[in-house]
């Protein structure tokens, strides 16, 4: 495809602004060859065979403790031969006025923990929606 250009007074402004904008379209492409880009994973928690993730502004109290939850590994760079962070275990924690079926806590100590819920059809469990911002 080839481009005709006008010059005049403001033509040479047109021009100095196809120029640039071809040199950031350059910029922006992937040095990879392959497309990809760089992700962060999930957090993610797995304790008694249910997969639980991470959950914000929630009000909630840390209960007993209820033994040991594994976090799964994470390959967050694709492509670079290493398959991430091997899984870590923490310790689970019940959230007071919820089964452990819908929701824990885990974290090395109770006052760390970070909530995480179960997650039917990416769905938060309604018992989870109460205690998001006190509603």
């Amino acid at each position: 495809m080839k481009a005709v250009f006008r010059v005049g007074q403001s033509g040479s402004v047109w021009i100095l602004l196809a120029a640039a904008t071809v040199a950031v379209s350059a910029a922006c492409t992937s040095s990879s060859g392959g497309g990809d880009s760089a992700s962060s994973c999930e957090f993610l928690v797995e304790y008694r065979n249910r997969t639980y993730s991470d959950v914000a502004n929630v009000d909630f109290s840390v209960g007993d403790k209820l033994g040991t939850a594994t976090l799964p590994p994470c390959d967050d760079t694709p492509n670079d031969d290493d398959d991430g962070a091997p899984a870590t275990l923490t310790t689970a924690y019940a959230v007071e006025g919820l089964d452990p079926s819908i929701a824990i806590a885990v974290g090395d100590v109770p006052g760390d923990a970070r909530f995480v819920a179960v997650k039917a059809n990416k769905t938060l469990p309604p018992e989870v929606k109460k205690l998001i911002n006190g509603s």
